[in-house]
């Protein structure tokens, strides 16, 4: 009766997971096809281009990161996921150590937000936006590179409208607004990676 049990566990699991996998997938291709809906000048594509490759720089800190970490079991404790998880914000914020704000989110792309957001939304559509991010209980996250989002705290969700209109994110991170301040959150760590003040006009 138990490796029954144990059968039928293991396939729900490899249906969620693929379910989730389709649905990522289904998200990311339409993500790209509304942002590459916006109608972009010379100046804009050479700015997303080189925040692309900033964002990717902060991959390749967060392998380095990683690769000084034990791999972990597939049988592992929740324990040990937490000391792993701790390890690898440790690593990298050693890494990363010095960094200040504005090494992804520079004053151009700032601004391009904040275009976005006057341009491409009516204003019924602007002021829902603001609503829905002003409204989320951050006071207290701290905006500082490098240090993490705290776990009591909401994680504002970015409205699905103004998520399509902006650059495409790897899965490793995710966009987060608190209050009127853009922020580059670590999706496995919820480390702070980045932050722009007043993001939102």
């Amino acid at each position: 009766m138990r490796n029954k049990y144990d059968l039928k566990k293991r396939v729900l699991f490899i249906v969620c997971a693929l379910l989730l996998s389709i649905s990522s997938a289904a998200s990311a291709e339409a993500q790209t096809t509304a942002t590459s809906a916006v109608k972009l000048t010379p100046q804009e594509k050479q700015l997303i281009a080189s925040f692309d490759r900033r964002v990717k720089d902060y991959l390749k800190q967060r392998e380095r990161a990683k690769k000084k970490l034990t791999p972990l079991s597939k049988e592992a404790t929740p324990e040990q996921i937490e000391i792993y998880q701790q390890g690898f914000v440790t690593a990298l914020r050693a890494m990363r150590a010095g960094t200040k704000p504005g090494y992804i989110f520079i004053p151009a792309f700032t601004q391009y937000v904040r275009t976005i957001i006057q341009t491409e939304f009516p204003p019924r559509d602007k002021k829902d936006i603001t609503k829905t991010l002003l409204e989320g209980e951050t006071k207290g996250v701290p905006l500082k590179v490098n240090y993490p989002y705290p776990e009591t705290k909401e994680l504002t969700e970015m409205p699905a409208t103004l998520l399509l209109k902006l650059p495409q994110l790897p899965k490793e991170v995710k966009y987060r607004f608190v209050g009127r301040h853009l922020l580059l959150v670590d999706t496995d760590n919820s480390l702070i990676v980045d932050y722009t003040h007043n993001a939102l006009p």
